[in-house]
């Protein structure tokens, strides 16, 4: 892809409309109880939660200089969901004054609290120490799996296709990849762009023709996988304008030129869904009302012209069975969700989940807007998430992306039903088809099928147990930087643990965060024996980019360089030694180490 091309792009997106809010919101209090504790290349910020804040943003400053936002480099929202929080951004040695707001909306925070110092300590030379302690014999709760529900991928209609990228088939590959979706990782549903497109062809000579369609889900279906009907983009007969596109496939962004006419389409559709598939069935999707409306780039009509397009579409999916699931706003950046519940509080439209989009960050907690506009039961469907939204980024391919996959799934389970990752594969071509092998793609997987680090991140996950156990940290960055994720089976003990920071300045790595971990397990069995599974950067630890690197790579593997790859971009698994309950290891960031023990015989 072209750089001022690129350059293009990322302008576009970051447009926001300009219209006038009209959401009344509540005028909170700053959080209570704000410390500032100074490590080594860190501080920790943390914070007493405050009711009705969907976040918070954290601001710091020097001297009498003014506060301002910490910006940790993700390309989007910088607010976060919930304390603590760990920058990283700061100078070692350098005295600062840090103060944390809270977020009612996410364009707007409250007053900030009264500052408090920190300063992040220099580096001597020795590796700070955290102290894990993992309450192996506690009952436990059931561990939440927000990865399980949704996947992100490219428009569907690409399983149809036929052509080559790479020298691979597209359909075939992103098939393939969305069976591995299921079949490995156990996600049950696929949220995807543009099944009103042009190349579904649903509207007919004399009638729609949902034939295109068909074939699409029948595949899905297949597979084991629902979809998640996102209604859009606007068919060519319909549109008021269609001059006005985006992406390199020409999806419409107008609204339509009749309102009426979206209704039968919608309508017509839905009714289409539950004759070919059964009610029972169907009453199991969701159909979401358009993408990303709040960016002028993939709505080009007004704020209320999209609030009359919910009405209208919910009004259709729900005239075929009241039972059946609709919702929005699908904003970017966290955006409209006050706006879309005030509307339809207003005006009495239905809204059975909630789904918005945020990029390098965990995703904020939206249950505050659903508790103050009524609407506490609808579902919280966070359907795009990741590490950034910038197309063609090298960080999409690397070690520090996998971290940031686990940091996120941990931050949102149990407060959201699904976190979707986007997306599925590197067949992706929203701004093009992919240039080269390792392209900074958005795929968790490449063209090829081989997993990138984020893969490995879910599959990671997907071994953990059942039930979740308590752990406690010490130390420098315990429960900050360093974060755990622990779980029992009936014979085993996994303990997910992971080193990050959310500073995207230091994706490559920083020496000076680096920890060594003790491990403690008190009443676990001394003879059980331990197993680590690493991903981390370099050879031989899940870095598809070291591999490529050291085999050679051009912009495509060759024949013999693909096979190669395939075997060494596996995870791998090796004993580790204990000493009595405890086990001590080395931790950079970024990098993840799965924890195992088991009994010896």
């Amino acid at each position: 892809m072209p750089s001022d091309a690129k350059a293009d792009w990322d302008e576009r997106i970051a447009i926001r409309s300009d219209e006038s809010r009209e959401v009344e919101l509540p005028e909170l209090d700053p959080p209570a109880s704000v410390t500032a504790v100074g490590g080594v290349g860190q501080v920790t910020v943390d914070w007493t939660p405050v009711p009705g804040a969907v976040g918070y943003v954290i601001l710091r400053g020097t001297g009498s200089q003014d506060l301002e936002p910490v910006d940790h480099h993700s390309g989007d929202i910088l607010s976060v969901p919930s304390p603590p929080y760990v920058d990283t951004t700061c100078t070692p040695g350098t005295a600062y004054r840090y103060a944390v707001a809270s977020v009612p909306e996410v364009t707007v925070h409250g007053r900030p609290s009264p500052s408090v110092e920190g300063t992040p300590l220099v580096a001597d030379g020795n590796v700070p120490g955290v102290r894990l302690i993992v309450d192996a014999v506690a009952e436990g709760t059931e561990l939440q799996r927000p990865w399980v529900p949704m996947i992100g991928s490219e428009r569907l209609s690409q399983l149809l296709c036929k052509d080559l990228t790479g020298g691979r088939e597209i359909g075939g590959e992103l098939e393939d990849a969305l069976r591995r979706m299921h079949d490995e990782i156990g996600v049950r549903t696929v949220r995807a762009h543009a099944i009103f497109h042009d190349d579904t062809h649903v509207i007919g000579a004399e009638d729609y023709d949902f034939s295109v369609v068909d074939a699409i889900y029948d595949k899905l279906l297949g597979i084991g996988l629902r979809p998640v009907v996102e209604l859009g983009f606007m068919p060519r007969e319909l549109a008021s304008d269609p001059s006005r596109t985006v992406f390199e496939y020409g999806a419409i962004i107008s609204p339509p030129a009749s309102y009426e006419r979206w209704y039968d389409l919608v309508r017509g559709l839905v009714g289409h869904l539950v004759e070919r598939y059964g009610l029972d069935e169907v009453l199991g999707w969701d159909f979401e009302v358009w993408n990303e409306a709040n960016l002028e780039v993939f709505w080009s009509g007004t704020k209320a012209e999209w609030m009359h397009l919910y009405d209208v579409s919910a009004a259709a999916v729900k005239s075929v069975d009241e039972r059946l699931a609709v919702g929005g706003p699908s904003s970017a950046a966290a955006g409209w969700v006050d706006d879309l519940l005030a509307h339809a509080a207003a005006h009495g439209t239905p809204v059975d989940f909630v789904t918005t989009h945020t990029y390098g960050s965990p995703p904020l907690d939206v249950q505050a807007s659903l508790d103050r506009h009524g609407f506490s039961a609808a579902r919280i469907l966070w359907t795009e998430w990741g590490v950034t939204p910038r197309h063609f980024n090298p960080i999409n391919d690397s070690v520090f992306s996998g971290v940031f996959l686990l940091r996120g799934m941990r931050s949102a389970a149990g407060r959201v039903e699904a976190l979707s990752y986007w997306v599925a594969s590197d067949h992706f071509e929203e701004l093009g088809r992919p240039p080269r092998f390792l392209h900074g793609g958005f795929g968790l997987q490449t063209v090829g099928g081989l997993p990138k680090p984020r893969f490995h991140a879910l599959t990671l996950l997907s071994r953990l147990g059942p039930v979740e156990l308590p752990v406690t940290f010490e130390g420098d960055g315990g429960g900050s930087l360093v974060e755990a994720w622990a779980s029992r089976d009936r014979d085993r003990i996994a303990v997910l643990l992971w080193n990050l920071t959310l500073d995207q300045s230091k994706a490559d790595g920083a020496a000076e965060l680096t920890r060594e971990i003790t491990l403690s397990f008190p009443g676990v069995d001394p003879t059980w024996l331990a197993t680590a599974t690493w991903l981390t950067a370099g050879e031989g630890s899940g870095d598809l980019v070291a591999e490529a690197a050291a085999l050679g790579v051009g912009d495509w593997p060759t024949d013999e360089q693909w096979g190669e790859l395939a075997e060494r971009s596996q995870l791998h698994t090796s004993p580790v030694e204990r000493t009595g309950e405890d086990l001590t290891i080395t931790l950079q960031m970024p990098s993840a180490v799965l924890i195992e023990l088991r009994p010896s015989n």
